[in-house]
């Protein structure tokens, strides 16, 4: 069978663009919207590829019964799941395909992890939506759990029916509509969608505490180096993901630029692989170098 990479070898013409916005601004419901302004052939949302109203393939994060689990799904972290896109891709020619994702770092991150070029455009949900639309989708997904893919019913009902909820249909026709007037499109047209209710949204969802974020990235740094001693910490969140603050004194005689950017990365991975929460930035400070004193004395 022939390998992830030499499939995307062939996927060089393939133009890619990005939504992104905070889970449950309303990506999924203007994202027809979008690949229709841009004459975009398929859509990346969740874990599936889609395009002309149809799944081609993938596995749908929405099916998944922990929010962690849904996140690895959306993320592609599977390497068969990766497989399978790339193969659908090569057969189906597509050339112009939109990714959906919470933040700049996560579609660029499922770029890579399907071996497509980096986005060339990516468009903020601020642009294309109001604030009363973003902020009607974020109370339907808070209180009653409700998520939108896509794509019609009958879709969702043949290869999902354990999650379906609902269908509703949109007809765009006033060039006046907020969308039309920020990208210049007044057509009449007519997208449906399905309403679905995931395992995990009617369980509650789950996240980690910065205590427990705490004590992974101090368990990161001794597996990666005992003789590292951790002397601040601190956790910033922001709409992109975790930022990491960590002061550390480090031994004397230790290639710090390789050394310390080696582990920046085993933090950042091991944390996303074992959570599916996103890092986006894991700042050292280095305070001391230790041991210098006893060279000095000596």
């Amino acid at each position: 069978m022939e390998s992830l990479s030499n499939l995307l070898k062939k996927f060089s013409g393939i133009s890619v663009m990005a939504l992104v916005g905070e889970s449950g601004t309303g990506k999924s419901f203007k994202s027809k919207l979008l690949a229709q302004k841009y004459g975009i052939d398929a859509i990346i949302d969740d874990g599936l590829l889609i395009k002309d109203d149809k799944i081609l393939g993938g596995k749908s994060a929405k099916t998944e019964k922990t929010y962690m689990g849904a996140v690895r799904i959306a993320l592609f972290d599977d390497k068969e799941h990766r497989d399978e896109i790339a193969r659908i891709l090569k057969k189906t020619h597509i050339k112009k395909i939109l990714l959906l994702g919470t933040s700049e770092k996560m579609v660029i991150k499922i770029a890579a992890r399907l071996q497509l070029p980096q986005p060339s455009k990516i468009i903020k949900i601020e642009d294309i939506a109001t604030r009363e639309e973003i902020d009607k989708a974020i109370r339907s997904r808070q209180v009653e759990g409700k998520h939108v893919i896509p794509v019609p019913a009958i879709e969702i009902k043949r290869n999902y029916s354990q999650i379906f909820y609902d269908s509703i249909k949109v007809f765009f026709s006033r060039p006046g509509l907020f969308f039309a007037r920020k990208f210049g499109s007044g057509n009449s047209k007519t997208f449906e969608k399905s309403v679905v209710r995931p395992e995990f949204s009617k369980k509650g969802r789950i996240s980690i505490s910065e205590a427990a974020l705490t004590q992974m990235t101090m368990h990161c740094v001794q597996e990666f180096d005992s003789n590292i001693r951790i002397k601040k910490f601190s956790i910033k969140t922001d709409a992109r993901g975790y930022r990491l603050v960590i002061t550390i004194d480090v031994p004397f005689g230790k290639q710090l630029t390789g050394e310390i950017y080696k582990m920046q990365q085993y933090i950042i991975d091991n944390i996303e692989k074992y959570t599916g929460i996103l890092i986006e930035e894991v700042s050292i400070i280095i305070d001391k170098i230790t041991g210098t004193d006893k060279i000095k004395k000596d």
